[in-house]
This record gives structure tokens, sequence and C-alpha cells, in this order.
């Protein structure tokens, strides 16, 4: 299915379907952002040095 079929599909569902839809689709963009976070912050993952000196200031601060 290509994107243009999907948009025509989209713009013939009732009011209530389109809000159901949209739902669903932030949904599943909220759900990508959050394996994409876990990815970044895993060891070896782009932001793993972030996690890793907030560990260092945390034992720090104990």
């Amino acid at each position: 299915m290509t994107l243009e079929a999907i948009k025509e599909a989209v713009v013939h569902l009732s009011e209530a379907e389109r809000e159901q839809f949209a739902y669903w689709f932030e949904e599943l963009a909220e759900e990508e952002w959050d394996k994409q976070i876990e990815r970044d912050s895993a060891p070896g993952g782009r932001g793993a040095h972030l996690v890793d000196k907030i560990d260092r200031e945390i034992d720090r601060a104990r």
C-alpha cells in the first residue's frame, strides 16, 4: 500500500474513525520514541555516555 493510498483511505474515514486512527498513530509514535531512547541509552548507544555521566553524578551525591 502506498502513502497516497493510505492518505486517501484516511480522508474517507468518519470523524470517530479518524479520532481512533489519530490516537492509534500517536501511540505508535510514542512506542517508537521509547524504543529509540532505549537504543540510544543502552551500552554503546549514542546517549550511553550521558547515562554514564548521570550515574557518576548520582554516585557522588550519595
